[in-house]
């Protein structure tokens, strides 16, 4: 069977894509196009979409009106240029090359405590970036920063080395707009429900897409982050901010040990290991969320809670509950599901850095709850 997603563009302009042995047009967004860029809602709907509404304001961006350049937009951006598909190839691939280099060569050496020490700091530190600012922040709006709090996360989501703050949200509202579905950047059920079309389509999910050089519509997907300032100066740092996430370590190895060899090893274990690790749990929850798991709340995917995932995500991978319902908060909303970026979330909100925030509510989650087991 050829690929389900694969979208190409017609003789008339149209995006369109192979599927079940037919070629069809892809469905258009319409409301991502007018949703206006001071309260973009956090999953794009229209009647054509295939994602579920849960926002409680849904319907204030109709009554704000259309962008001054409202219209159709395409789905994806200009393609990476070769140098950026180089790059993201050896951010990709490098970090596993040169574990699989580097174990035999430093097998009974052992870790030190500096190096561990330092890759749980960079790892924390850039992975609630993550989670906390670029998905629940920046993507789905569950609460509102202050201007410093905002900046932060963008900066400490950029450590991740996953993405500019713009480029994130806009593959990942995509993402929620074509759910498991054509247009999906990433679903693992891409190419079929048999074993084999699994495999692949799995393989895909967790690392393939960011291999092609296709980029999700910024204009369409993002105009927000786009038309924000701050979100723009954090993106052309991208570049230093990335050499800091795996060079710091390095020089602070060098600066505590006074050997080349300890910047050696800190640049690999705190620097390499840990954005690879980062890099793998995330991409986890695109693809092993999207296919093992519990189910305990309706959705229109496939999406799943995975919890032996659930404290080295951050809480991410209380997927299905997040799916049902995408601007929560908090995505562990069952009893004994572990949230730590819900508990920061929470913790900025005391400190009056975070306002607005949207914290599930009993009687929406009841209303999507098909299973009481608890994951």
């Amino acid at each position: 069977m050829g690929s389900v997603f694969s979208p190409f563009t017609d003789s008339a302009g149209r995006r369109v894509a192979p599927f079940m042995g037919k070629t069809r047009v892809l469905p258009h967004t319409e409301a991502m196009d007018l949703a206006p860029a001071a309260d973009l809602p956090a999953v794009p709907t229209s009647a054509v979409t295939t994602t579920t509404t849960t926002t409680t304001d849904a319907a204030a961006p109709a009554a704000a009106g259309p962008l001054p350049d409202a219209g159709p937009k395409p789905m994806l951006d200009q393609p990476q240029t070769r140098a950026a598909g180089i790059a993201m190839w050896a951010f990709v691939v490098g970090p596993m090359l040169c574990l699989l280099i580097a174990v035999p060569l430093a097998w009974g050496r052992g870790l030190s405590a500096l190096d561990i020490g330092m890759a749980a700091v960079f790892y924390v530190v850039s992975g609630l970036g993550v989670t906390v600012g670029f998905h629940r922040c920046f993507t789905h709006r569950a609460f509102k920063a202050k201007r410093a709090l905002r900046i932060g996360l963008a900066v400490a989501g950029s450590l991740a080395v996953e993405g500019t703050p713009v480029q994130w949200v806009a593959n990942h509202r995509r993402h929620h707009a074509f759910s498991d579905r054509e247009g999906d950047p990433h679903s693992p059920w891409r190419y079929g429900t048999n074993a084999r079309a699994l495999v692949k389509g799995f393989v895909y999910a967790h690392v393939g897409w960011m291999l092609k050089r296709e980029l999700s519509n910024r204009s369409r997907f993002a105009p927000d982050l786009a038309e924000d300032k701050d979100m723009r100066v954090v993106g052309r740092l991208f570049g230093p901010l990335t050499a800091f996430s795996l060079l710091g370590p390095a020089l602070v190895g060098w600066l505590v040990t006074g050997r080349w060899e300890g910047a050696a090893e800190a640049f690999f274990w705190a620097g390499l290991m840990r954005m690879a690790l980062l890099h793998h749990v995330t991409w986890s929850v695109n693809s092993v969320c999207h296919v093992v798991g519990k189910r305990p709340f309706s959705s229109r995917d496939r999406a799943t809670n995975f919890w032996p995932l659930a404290l080295i995500s951050f809480g991410e991978s209380w997927h299905n509950s997040h799916h049902a319902d995408p601007s929560g908060a908090r995505h562990g909303v069952l009893p004994g599901q572990l949230d730590p970026s819900a508990r920061v979330i929470w913790i900025f909100e005391r400190l009056r850095w975070a306002h607005d925030v949207r914290w599930p509510r009993p009687d929406r989650l009841a209303g999507k709850l098909v299973s009481e087991a608890a994951d």
